[in-house]
């Protein structure tokens, strides 16, 4: 066993007082070749200063041999030394047979600093002198990726399957392919390559885009064949639930539908959306008192949950609780910045209880945002008219008949008040 192999087995055996004795022999009396073979080990294991130093030996030795700079390089960027890096890829020039490698580093160091343009320059300058080299052409489509430049990345994943390249740096090219074209919207188009991604591994994040775009394609069998399959998969897949259900409520299926929002419920039982989605499902089955329930739970996980708040108000004023939605809009009233639809909802409840006044200021605070809401228009001028505020009804029957002319009713009443 000769100094580097006994050096990795200390490493590897975790005895560090050994191996940093044994680091030391190969540094002053080791081959070259036993430097190389340490200081790649002792990057893979994640000694990287130790590694650093190995590789800064040789280079002393071989101050051109750029391959040893390049090695350099990615330790000095996994050492968040940046400067260090660049420093090294700098030296190797154009004519070099390692430039193009070069290349490669820089621009995944500017990707991952956030300067996009510049790597973009570093991947397509490497794409003109290496055109066929796949490894450049991938490395594009992921930039192109978080650029959310979804049309180029799914082009350069073209040029990989194009090359039979399935498979690259441990990714599914048919699933990057997929992710690029449902990313940009052209659902129908991803999901063959969805399906040749499962084809060649069943994997359960491409199990749920694959159900996902097909939701989005508006192919709910499909979707709901995919979802139930990632659920016998992995069950504990939390986000597959939501849009299952959503699945088969497009079918029709509620009774499918609400039940599969119960089965996630259980296992992300603080997921407001999710319980806000049951209580919406239960409407439609007619169980208004689960609905309720539902509505309040999510509610309690967020009490700033408007939607869930006015659908539940719009719930209590069906079944004429006025108090209750009265209680539940002046919560968010007292807030500030308030969602108007409870300045609405609480004119009715007002003027149902018959506190005309307050009704009378809510519906004046809701006007602006509802100006052009018809059955906004509705309530608010018959109001007027039973209050005997004529000329704000004219008003608002005025915008009621600019919507509507044709409306004999509106017209009729607008003539009327006009004579008064």
């Amino acid at each position: 066993m000769n100094a580097a192999e006994r050096l990795i087995q200390y490493l590897q055996e975790e005895n560090i007082s050994e191996a940093e004795k044994q680091l030391e022999q190969v540094i002053s009396l080791g081959t070259d070749e036993e430097k190389l073979l340490s200081a790649e080990e002792l990057a893979r294991l994640g000694y990287l200063t130790e590694s650093k130093e190995l590789y800064e030996s040789l280079l002393a030795l071989y101050p051109e041999e750029n391959e040893l700079k390049l090695r350099l390089a990615e330790i000095s960027i996994e050492m968040n030394d940046d400067e260090q890096a660049y420093a090294y890829l700098e030296t190797i020039t154009s004519d070099d047979p390692e430039y193009v490698s070069a290349l490669l580093i820089e621009a995944d160091l500017y990707q991952m600093q956030g300067l996009y343009e510049v790597s973009e320059h570093k991947l397509l300058l490497a794409k003109e002198l290496l055109p066929q080299e796949p490894v450049i052409d991938f490395a594009l489509a992921e930039l192109y990726m978080t650029q959310g430049r979804f049309l180029e990345a799914s082009r350069y994943y073209t040029l990989l399957l194009e090359k039979d390249e399935q498979e690259f740096a441990g990714m599914n090219v048919h699933s990057r392919m997929a992710e690029a074209l449902s990313a940009g919207g052209a659902f129908e188009e991803a999901l063959p390559f969805y399906q040749k991604a499962l084809d060649r591994k069943l994997e359960a994040n491409t199990l749920f885009g694959y159900g996902l775009t097909s939701f989005q394609a508006g192919q709910y069998l499909l979707a709901i064949k995919a979802f139930k399959q990632l659920r016998e998969l992995d069950p504990d897949y939390h986000s597959l639930y939501l849009y299952l259900a959503k699945s088969f409520e497009h079918e029709e299926q509620l009774e499918e539908a609400l039940e599969a929002v119960k089965a996630g419920i259980e296992l992300d039982e603080f997921n407001k959306d999710l319980i806000f989605y049951a209580g919406k499902l239960s409407l439609k089955v007619g169980n208004e008192e689960q609905a309720e329930n539902y509505f309040r739970d999510s509610l309690a996980l967020d009490p700033e949950f408007i939607e869930a708040a006015t659908t539940l108000n719009k719930l209590l004023l069906h079944q004429e609780r006025y108090e209750d939605v009265l209680e539940i809009s002046e919560l968010f009233i007292q807030e500030g910045g308030v969602e108007p639809q409870f300045h609405w909802d609480s004119a009715i409840s007002f003027q149902s209880i018959e506190k005309y006044k307050e009704a009378l200021k809510q519906y004046e605070l809701a006007y602006n945002d509802f100006k052009n809401n018809q059955d906004f228009l509705k309530d608010y001028g018959y109001f007027l008219l039973e209050e005997g505020k004529k000329s704000e009804a004219v008003t608002v029957f005025k915008r009621l008949t600019e919507k509507e002319p044709t409306n004999e009713e509106w017209i009729s009443i607008l003539d009327r008040l006009n004579e008064d």
